[in-house]
């Protein structure tokens, strides 16, 4: 199993005391990935949101990825995601985004996709819809485009419903004779089944315990074996995500956690990730989940959907989504703890956890389209 981390602009309740908060977290994050790289780490994840104050400013990831092409060395530098839906952003240019980050990094990035957060995010870019299953029509007509973009000499063109584009070369190419890998951001079981027979790999954001996803993962597998894959290979490959503290001893751990605020970080979740099912208890806007104590970071340890502790019980705890079959391990770092802490738990996972578990050094990805490469 990979390991890597994913950063969206965090700002919380700063914003309403620090004016420099937005700048801080930004300069913080774009730290966390740096280390990450150092710290023998695989992947870092940036997201695009739009309009979600305080809960993500990573809006123009793909500016925030180009300079984190000059700033790392190995880490593989992931979209989670760039949205394709053309009122969004043109198909055309996130193609030629997305290959002007594989060159940049030398081969490093990773091409994810998506329909969106919520519907106060993408019902922004949509006037006059109010649907958000109209998203899943603009995302499958734009899908199967992106590998011609890259690999046909001169692009065959496009005319669809919603957007068109005659026969023109998309430049520049992507590094190398494939493309990027490519993913999907799916929460549903239909929705990594859809992936798997697109040979597409799949970004599980939706965080979840460890039991309850056996089914989708189940249901991916099923998927991939037969897929007829839109791009130049199929990439086998789940990532899920969960929120990661680490510390010297349990308690620090436990402490750590307990003062973070990540019961706003949560409140915010739900406030605009309305396609994310809300659990019953769950209050609403503005109501916030009452603050964590240690016994409630004790249950959610337990219940598989907190990894903390120190570094034995953190290695413990990743076995298990390891042994689930998880190809790939993100830690949503936990937005709100300090900087310290934070880059503390980055340091000891990468010292502690990793070596333990991924003693592969070639990325998944890079072996899956090295073998397209020919």
């Amino acid at each position: 199993m990979e390991f890597g981390i994913f950063v969206q602009g965090y700002v919380g309740r700063r914003a309403e005391t620090d004016p420099l908060a937005e700048h801080k977290a930004l300069m913080e994050e774009t730290e966390y990935v740096i280390q990450a790289d150092r710290s023998g780490f695989k992947y870092a994840w940036a997201t695009e949101h739009h309009f979600l104050e305080q809960y993500s400013h990573l809006s123009a990831s793909d500016v925030y990825l180009g300079y984190l092409a000059h700033a790392t060395e190995r880490i593989h530098l992931g979209a989670g995601i760039f949205n394709p839906l053309a009122p969004v952003n043109h198909p055309v240019k996130l193609a030629e985004k997305a290959a002007m980050l594989d060159h940049l990094s030398g081969g490093r990035f990773e091409f994810g996709t998506g329909r969106g957060a919520g519907s106060h995010e993408i019902l922004g870019f949509l006037p006059g819809i109010t649907d958000m299953d109209h998203t899943r029509e603009l995302w499958e007509e734009t899908i199967a485009e992106f590998p011609k973009m890259w690999l046909q000499d001169e692009y065959e063109g496009f005319q669809g419903k919603h957007w068109s584009l005659p026969p023109r070369k998309v430049l520049p190419k992507p590094y190398g004779k494939s493309h990027p890998a490519m993913w999907y951001a799916a929460g549903s079981p239909s929705s990594y089944a859809m992936a798997g027979r697109k040979g597409l790999g799949v970004l599980g954001f939706s965080v979840q315990k460890v039991s309850d996803m056996a089914w989708a993962l189940e249901s991916y597998r099923t998927a991939v074996r037969d897929a007829e894959p839109v791009g130049g290979y199929v990439n086998d490959n789940v990532m899920v995500t969960t929120t990661a503290i680490c510390a010297e001893t349990h308690d620090e751990a436990v402490r750590v956690a307990a003062t973070g605020g990540l019961n706003y970080l949560q409140s915010l979740v739900f406030r605009y990730h309305d396609t994310f099912p809300r659990p019953e208890g769950i209050p609403a806007w503005p109501e916030l989940i009452p603050e964590y104590t240690p016994e409630v970071i004790e249950l959610l340890i337990a219940e598989e959907l907190l990894i903390c502790g120190d570094p034995d019980e953190v290695l413990t705890q990743c076995r298990r989504w390891e042994d689930a079959g998880a190809d790939q391990l993100v830690f949503g770092l936990p937005a709100g703890i300090p900087y310290e802490a934070t880059m503390n738990t980055v340091k000891l996972i990468g010292e502690r956890v990793i070596p333990a578990i991924d003693t592969d050094p070639v990325h998944r990805t890079t072996r899956f389209r090295n073998a397209a490469d020919g």
